[in-house]
């Protein structure tokens, strides 16, 4: 399996959700589940079944934590030598040219995308775009609604 990047603060939010998931989740859910079979029918328990399923749910979450961590290529962008080129996990400011709005965005691994929060995958339009570009550049991206060009306003590695 191929690595997939990831910023160090997005592997360490994985690794508190798994240590929570370890640590919190799984033996409330089996103390649940321990408590509906005090409660007598399997079959026609639903305390039992509701905490079965979600310890089917933790149970996933925690392997598909584990799966990323370990495929994970961390990359921590204070450490990189940049140039001050746009690189994964650095944040950068761009004007819209043609509305003049301004938005900063961090370029992040695929699983720590959230728009929401200033966050866009590498694999998008936006930060394909944007890598190895310097501030000042304009960059062309191709978007559904059509063209749109961007400057650089600043570049930093946070």
């Amino acid at each position: 399996m191929n690595k997939v990047p990831l910023t160090v603060n997005g592997a360490n939010k994985l690794r508190e959700e798994l240590e929570e998931l370890k640590t919190v989740v799984r033996p409330r859910i089996i103390a649940a589940i321990a408590e509906a079979r005090e409660h007598g029918d399997l079959k026609e328990n639903a305390e039992y079944h509701a905490a079965r399923e979600q310890q089917s749910f933790a149970e996933g979450r925690i392997a598909e934590i584990e799966g990323k961590l370990s495929n994970a290529n961390i990359i921590d962008v204070k450490q990189m030598d940049a140039n001050g080129k746009v690189v994964f996990g650095a944040t950068v400011e761009i004007e819209d040219l043609d509305s003049e709005n301004v938005v900063t965005y961090q370029i992040v691994g695929e699983d720590e995308a959230n728009i929401k929060e200033g966050r866009i995958s590498v694999g998008s339009p936006i930060a394909r775009a944007l890598i190895g570009k310097e501030v000042e550049d304009v960059v062309e991206v191709k978007a559904p609604g059509g063209n749109k060009e961007y400057e650089i306003l600043s570049i930093e590695y946070i």
